[in-house]
């Protein structure tokens, strides 16, 4: 029983260690980690979370047993929390069911695709959830801002989109939009912890920078998006994120109610006796192939 006991305390400690990344902001931001209040908040948070995470995995089961399929997109400033929440979904989900979709810059050869064809391959099949950390919104937004299409593409893409996701939806894809949305003091806070922070350096990239600079551009690019790709098939959501773990929490609750899946009975299961055999020796490991045991 003890070492089940620390096997489950191990699973918890994955998230714990996640959390250690929003430490730094909060140090920037004047957060006493030490208070009453901070500490009970935190408590709440993991209730909370880890409740919600125990619903996504009923919500798995349903997906998997009904033949559902889901994509979710997550679209929002740079370090807006994207990465957060999308980790906290996925972390107690089997990957095989739950996927994640992070497409790196496109290709010379992609670049002559038809825009969304590099996306549809990623779509689910029958009894599959996929979570889109950025998506063919990129043309909505950076590629817009940053000249990176033309404006014939920034106008065909419009045209374009809706019909593409009315189509997802006549095919049976459940489509869910998020647009995480931070102030411009909750963004330069973010961004200064970055800069401080060696482990989180890698998170800056020139993009990134650009796009703290270009704030207004991307508002802009944001308003005309959200005006013009917000249809009744696939809505947007908008979720406040200056607060970290409020938006985790509200964002999953928010996921979990636009489905109605229901809990799937499990089979008992018993862990069946090891076969053993009397003439069976196992080899010893030679130690020159074994790790140093530095810890």
């Amino acid at each position: 029983m003890r070492s089940l006991r620390h096997e489950l305390v191990d699973g918890y400690d994955e998230e714990l260690e996640m959390e250690l990344e929003d430490r730094n902001a909060d140090e920037i931001s004047g957060i006493t980690v030490d208070s009453m209040d901070y500490k009970e908040n935190r408590r709440r948070y993991f209730r909370e979370l880890f409740r919600l995470q125990g619903e996504l995995v009923k919500l798995q089961d349903w997906v998997v047993s009904s033949g559902h399929k889901m994509v979710i997109i997550f679209e929002g400033r740079d370090s807006a929390g994207k990465g957060g929440v999308i980790k906290r979904i996925t972390q107690r989900l089997n990957p095989r069911v739950a996927r994640v979709a992070a497409l790196p810059a496109p290709s010379d050869r992609e670049r002559t695709q038809w825009y969304f064809q590099r996306y549809v391959s990623h779509l689910p099949a029958a009894g599959e959830m996929v979570l889109f950390d950025r998506s063919w919104y990129n043309r909505a937004g950076v590629e817009h801002v940053m000249g990176f299409c033309t404006d014939g593409e920034y106008e065909e893409f419009f045209r374009s989109v809706p019909e593409f996701e009315r189509m997802l939806a006549r095919s049976g894809i459940q489509l869910i939009k998020y647009w995480f949305s931070i102030s411009d003091e909750q963004q330069e806070l973010r961004f200064l912890s970055r800069i401080h922070d060696p482990l989180k350096q890698w998170k800056l990239s020139p993009m990134d920078l650009e796009s703290r600079r270009q704030w207004e551009a991307y508002t802009q690019a944001k308003e005309v998006m959200l005006e013009r790709t917000h249809i009744p098939e696939a809505p947007w959501w908008i979720v406040p994120a200056d607060d970290k773990k409020k938006a985790r929490l509200n964002c999953i609750s928010h996921l979990l109610s636009k489905v109605s899946y229901g809990e799937v009975e499990r089979p008992s299961i018993t862990l069946p006796p090891r076969v053993r055999h009397e003439d069976y020796v196992r080899h010893p490991v030679p130690n020159e192939i074994i790790i140093p045991q530095v810890y």
